[in-house]
């Protein structure tokens, strides 16, 4: 019964997740967006310490259900398992842990996170890796099919679904997107949960954790027979049927093994204290203070790492954006809310689940190797809308912190620099002010190109001090394939 809890949970809590990653609407946001919130990594990084102590409380309690049941990651891995197992049954068995690798995994991935190189550790991440699969290969399945149903209601006179562009956020995340797929799809098919037991972080610092639950799986040596079958189903290989111990640091909490013995002798029960060491059981007293060691150690690596990591567009005039190319800028642009370029790079896990609601699509995914996976800003696509603040409002993680519009209006993130060269004025003399026409926040006035004729055509003046850096004048500029007018980025964002 417990188990079957375990997966209509798991299953819901997959479903809705990986929807987030898909809905361009905003409806699934708009319920179901704590479920990002609530994941571990993310919850530490955004300093979410609420929701972090009731994770390590979870854990305490019931051990590593967070693993089976709330992480997309492996929650994924066991459907790839169990599609393993029906190709062929009883394939597991008891290994010793790799307890060596994890903590080494462990380490580098703190270590990578506080020295500044977060978006190379990340790769790892269990939270970050879903969601760039789901982001990169799976939504543009999903957009497609949306796309069909909107053709069809269309024949039919219905505007129940409307069409959204298809496009790949980019080839190089779509490359290890695909690579972390298969190659999590292999192992899970093959071995379980070999990833979550020695490479995932937060899978490593749970196990330890975990050690200490209330409740757990139990071996009742008067009912076992010895059949093994436990083990040869359990896909963490914790399983010791010889002597009736189970790996805890290992155990996920699936409950496979409770169902699948017939005689009754695993069940999920209280601890129970262990008998005083006698001399010949030092050993395994021993053992228990490494993992106290490696539990202490943990904590004060993740405690360093947390403390580090602190509509379619308005009409365009003559403006097209077929063939149009992003500008060199001397510093990226960061979305609004990210306060920084330094904030965003310590809190942002790269899971791109603010691109997937960007609705105007100038989110894109970082293929810097310092910021590699991390949003940026490109206005070749459309512009920052004053209207819109869905990327503030779905982050996890702090790395863009929740602001108003009216806060948005006045953030500066940005300011738009003007090109003589490129401008259509100078290049074709021809009257334009497209740029002024749409900025927002008025902070483009036309003046005479040249100042002693004050009849000559005009060309855009900047008010640096007005400017927000929405990306309206660049996106909208005629000229190409670059923009005469471009938004160069702030690395502290300024309010005006």
């Amino acid at each position: 019964m417990l188990r079957k809890i375990r997966i209509i949970v798991a299953s819901v809590c997959l479903a809705l997740i990986t929807l987030l990653f898909l809905d361009f609407t905003g409806t699934i946001h708009a319920w179901f967006g704590w479920l990002a919130k609530v994941q571990f990594l993310p919850a530490v990084l955004a300093l979410n310490v609420g929701v972090v102590i009731a994770l390590i409380l979870l854990t305490l309690l019931f051990g590593r259900v967070y693993c089976s049941t709330i992480c997309p990651l492996g929650v994924m891995q066991d459907i790839f398992s169990w599609m393993g197992g029906r190709a062929k049954k009883n394939r597991f068995k008891y290994t010793e842990p790799k307890t060596k690798l994890r903590w080494v995994m462990f380490v580098v991935f703190v270590v990578l996170m506080v020295a500044g190189f977060g978006s190379l550790a990340l790769l790892i991440a269990p939270y970050s890796a879903f969601g760039r699969i789901a982001q990169n290969l799976l939504a543009p399945i999903w957009q497609a099919g949306n796309n069909l149903l909107a053709l069809i209601a269309e024949r039919v006179d219905s505007y129940a679904f409307y069409s959204t562009e298809i496009w790949i956020r980019g080839i190089g995340t779509f490359a290890v997107a695909a690579i972390t797929l298969v190659t999590l799809a292999i192992l899970a098919w093959r071995k379980g949960r070999l990833y979550c037991n020695s490479i995932c972080p937060v899978g490593t610092l749970l196990g330890a954790i975990s050690q200490f639950s209330l409740f757990r799986p139990v071996i009742d040596t008067t009912k076992c027979s010895g059949c093994n079958r436990c083990a040869r189903n359990c896909k963490s290989s914790c399983i010791n049927v010889k002597e009736h111990t189970i790996d805890y640091s290992r155990c996920v909490a699936c409950l496979d093994c409770i169902d699948i013995c017939n005689n009754g002798a695993v069940k999920f029960a209280v601890r129970k204290r262990k008998p005083a060491a006698k001399p010949a059981a030092e050993p395994a007293s021993d053992a228990q203070s490494a993992s106290r060691r490696n539990f202490i150690m943990a904590t004060g690596l993740l405690a360093t790492s947390a403390a580090k990591a602190q509509e379619m567009k308005l009409d365009g005039g003559y403006a097209t954006i077929i063939d149009k190319q992003a500008p060199p800028r001397e510093n990226a642009i960061t979305p609004v809310g990210s306060l920084s370029a330094r904030n965003m790079t310590s809190h942002c896990t790269g899971c791109q689940l603010c691109v997937a609601v960007c609705p105007t699509h100038i989110l894109r995914p970082s293929a810097n190797l310092a910021t590699f996976m991390q949003p940026y800003v490109s206005y070749e696509n459309g512009y920052c809308r004053p209207e819109c603040n869905k990327c503030s409002s779905v982050c996890p993680t702090g790395a863009i912190r929740p602001i108003t519009l009216e806060e948005k209006s006045s953030t500066q993130i940005g300011h738009a620099v003007w090109v003589k060269k490129n401008c259509v004025v100078v290049t074709d003399d021809v009257e334009c002010g497209n740029c002024s026409r749409h900025c927002p926040s008025s902070a483009i006035t036309m003046v005479p190109l040249n100042a002693d004729d004050p009849k000559s055509k005009k060309i855009p003046a900047i008010n640096e001090e007005r400017c927000i850096g929405c990306g309206a004048c660049e996106n909208l500029c005629p000229s190409r394939p670059f923009s005469a007018i471009y938004v160069e980025g702030h690395l502290v964002h300024k309010t005006i």
